[in-house]
């Protein structure tokens, strides 16, 4: 019996009720729900067991310069006022969240810190994140991004292996996520990646992302992440509200004591 079968099957006797469209798009091949069976091809991906942590050295020889967001209209305008009061009050701006708030995408990449980990089964890879303690979800199943997808601050992120590098689509990203710090986006925002180890170095992976938003850049922005690997670290527990004693204002902006 087929997925789409298994599926008509049980909404039929009321196993799973108002999957309705939603079922439509799930791909006629088993996936991220139908493992069993689908776990041998994993030994033929690349390895990328242990955990991983954000470097903090010169990039590798030959890495094209760092850019910047070319920003326009009022994102740049908000990009500079933001500077200007970092620079006023030494770093010490308000912000219109919680210091709790996890950063989403693409910040989280980017957590110099905090290690990750991949987990790699059918139909899916996870990237599990100590900041936080969050975990981003990236469906290989062959599924497409919805079309009433509610946009969170991971977006729904979809992936396909193109031989050793896991090829990564995102979109449906809250605007209160940041480009990089002090750089907000629209809500057109997508982001591709390219995950893959570096060649001739095992332990270094690299996640190459272009990111592109018709609504906040003059041109799309590339980004490069370089992790190194630790086999035997284990991520550890992160409650940030465990600590939360800021306090927010009549605006909603997160003070300082």
């Amino acid at each position: 019996m087929g997925v789409k079968q298994s599926l008509a099957s049980l909404t039929a006797i009321g196993l799973l009720t108002g999957v309705g469209a939603e079922a439509a798009t799930v791909p006629a091949t088993p996936g991220a729900a139908f493992p069993k069976g689908h776990y041998a091809v994993l030994d033929k991906l690349p390895d990328w067991g242990g955990t991983w942590v954000y470097s903090f050295g010169p990039p590798p020889p030959g890495t094209p310069p760092r850019e910047t967001p070319q920003l326009k209209g009022s994102y740049l305008k908000d990009y500079q006022a933001w500077q200007q009061a970092v620079k006023d009050k030494q770093g010490l701006v308000p912000k219109s969240g919680s210091n709790c708030m996890p950063p989403g995408m693409p910040g989280v990449m980017a957590m110099p810190q905090y290690p990750m980990e991949f987990l790699v089964t059918p139909g899916r890879v996870t990237t599990l994140h100590e900041a936080w303690m969050q975990w981003r979800t990236i469906f290989t199943d062959g599924r497409e991004h919805p079309k009433d997808w509610e946009a969170g601050i991971f977006g729904h992120s979809t992936g396909r292996w193109e031989g050793d590098t896991l090829v990564v689509d995102t979109v449906g990203i809250k605007t209160l996520t940041e480009l990089t710090p002090g750089a907000r986006h629209g809500k057109n925002l997508h982001i591709v990646e390219r995950i893959h180890l570096l060649a001739g170095a095992p332990d270094t992976l690299v996640d190459e992302m272009t990111l592109e938003d018709p609504d906040a850049l003059e041109q799309p922005f590339h980004q490069r992440f370089f992790y190194q690997r630790e086999r035997d670290w284990n991520l550890q527990e992160f409650i940030c509200a465990e600590n939360d004693r800021n306090p927010v204002n009549e605006k909603g902006e997160t003070q300082f004591r």
